[in-house]
């Protein structure tokens, strides 16, 4: 609990409004449901940093964007046979996973790219480009 709280303010400072849910769960299934997430029994939220607005605290953003990457990262899938040797790999396939996400992926929603809706970029990224701005990094 507390390396996570560590981790906000190192990446973000004491200037962040940061909240935590903490949930209860109920007993481990076993047999064919195990796969299926326990009933939740309890939830608590709670203020760690700033002035959170409690009312609004959530886990499912978080929790989707955990899907996603476990949706299109092999490696990170669950139950799988497929991992990182080397934890270089291992960054280098999520890096490009988010960088893929982010610059290259046109999102329905949003009909742009996120980084074209935050104003990052004004073009969406070809799949070329992407990989030619990596090797020009790693080249550095």
């Amino acid at each position: 609990m507390w390396a996570y709280a560590d981790a906000i303010e190192l990446a973000f400072g004491t200037d962040v409004d940061y909240a935590q849910v903490i949930k209860e769960y109920g007993a481990d299934l076993t047999g064919p449901s195990r796969y299926s997430p326990p009933k939740v029994e309890s939830i608590e939220k709670r203020a760690m940093a700033g002035t959170p607005d409690l009312d609004v605290a959530s886990t499912s953003y978080v929790e989707r964007q955990n899907l996603t990457m476990r949706m299109q990262i092999r490696r990170m899938t669950r139950l799988t046979n497929a991992f990182s040797k080397k934890i270089e790999n291992h960054r280098a396939a999520t890096a490009l996973h988010f960088a893929h996400y982010n610059l290259v992926r046109r999102h329905q929603t949003l009909r742009v790219t996120p980084a074209m809706a935050a104003g990052v970029t004004d073009t969406m990224w070809s799949t070329e480009e992407l990989l030619n701005a990596a090797l020009s990094m790693e080249a550095k």
